[in-house]
């Protein structure tokens, strides 16, 4: 029995950061500002200013998603409203 205050304050807290999370943005949204994200550290780098550096932990995170958004959708036969791509 001592070990169940214990439990429960592990689920609270579990529960809790569920329900903290923020709201994460529909995928072809998080794609589209990824995308806007990454040409900005372009153009940023291109000038010569100071911009997102390239080890930036949510520069690489973008990059990531629009790797996995070019092979998913090289992998798709139709487009969002369901005409044939090719």
């Amino acid at each position: 029995m001592s070990g169940f205050p214990t439990f429960a304050a592990a689920i609270l807290v579990a529960a809790v950061s569920l329900i903290a999370q923020p709201a994460r943005a529909d995928g072809r949204a998080e794609l589209i500002t990824c995308q806007a994200m990454i040409a900005r550290a372009a153009q940023a780098n291109a000038a010569g200013t100071t911009g997102a550096q390239p080890d930036d932990p949510a520069l690489q995170r973008c990059r990531q998603i629009v790797r996995d958004w070019t092979l998913r959708e090289s992998r798709m036969t139709v487009d969002e409203q369901g005409r044939p791509l090719r």
